[in-house]
């Protein structure tokens, strides 16, 4: 597209990437340094003064294996789980420290090879694995008895760090699974965020029937295949899969199309979860 970067929808996210992204470096530094608590914690359990937020995923481990039910930790899980049912999985695509790293992945594999750039599917599996790993997490929480996403969370994991170094001067070994999991988008575009992620999973099962939908017009698509070059999850949007339950609302595709094929619609009647006739079902996996 001809459209100036500073005005698509793009730009736009990636400056909500990196304020969300430097907030969790800057917060403990504020505390550490000037004694500032306004903001405490990180994408896990976050506080703005009186306000918790607290991981739906992290809260429902933590009533399943504790028998018990806090009101604090209930209301805490309403704000994301509400913001997934209007907005979709938005938390993965506009606020995830993990997706802020992997766009600077996306752009220094860019410089050395722009091929690799948008052909970087050398894995590819079914788009149900991701409902498989969020039901491994809640039986593997269930049998150890421990909410195991408190602790390897990959979100949390890089806010954790952050503030273990700044405070202690460490890093712990499980920054090797945020390693791991950059390292494995040079093999496949956001292959943790597609495949392996049981909190984007659960995301995107609450925001299954979002309010906010980029709707799909088979009558001004030229097929020129764009959208899905820029899609970072591989969902195909010039077949409709935008209106998908796998859709996280980036916007790629929007800005990509050179028509008005793909266009953002508020409270469409019918969100697609899957389709069924046999073209889009051959290319949907």
């Amino acid at each position: 597209m001809n459209k100036p970067f500073y005005k698509r929808i793009t730009f736009y996210r990636y400056i909500s990437l990196t304020f969300f992204f430097f907030l969790i470096v800057i917060n403990p530094i504020l505390i550490y340094k000037y004694g500032i608590t306004f903001i405490q914690g990180w994408y896990q359990s976050f506080a703005v003064g009186n306000f918790f937020i607290v991981s739906p995923l992290e809260g429902i481990e933590s009533i399943l294996t504790s028998k018990s039910i806090y009101l604090t930790a209930i209301i805490g899980m309403l704000f994301p789980i509400i913001l997934a049912s209007l907005l979709g999985r938005v938390f993965c695509s506009w606020v995830c420290p993990i997706s802020f790293l992997s766009e600077l992945t996306d752009k220094i594999i860019g410089i050395f090879s722009k091929k690799l750039k948008y052909q970087r599917n050398f894995i590819t599996l079914p788009k149900y694995i991701l409902w498989f790993a969020l039901i491994a997490e809640i039986i593997f929480t269930l049998i150890i008895g421990y909410p195991l996403f408190v602790w390897w969370s990959p979100p949390a994991l890089v806010g954790r760090e952050i503030m273990l170094y700044v405070f202690y001067k460490i890093i712990t070994i499980e920054i090797g699974i945020v390693l791991i999991i950059l390292l494995l988008n040079l093999l496949t575009k956001r292959f943790f965020c597609r495949y392996l992620c049981p909190l984007g999973a659960l995301l995107a099962l609450f925001g299954k029937n979002r309010k906010l939908v980029i709707e799909y017009d088979s009558t001004k698509c030229i097929n020129c295949k764009l959208c899905d070059q820029r899609c970072p999850l591989d969902i195909k949007p010039s077949i409709g899969n935008s209106e998908g339950i796998h859709c996280w609302n980036c916007f790629e595709c929007k800005d990509a199309c050179p028509t008005e094929a793909l266009k953002i619609t508020w409270g469409k009647d019918k969100v697609l979860e899957f389709k069924i006739n046999k073209n889009i079902s051959k290319n949907y996996n």
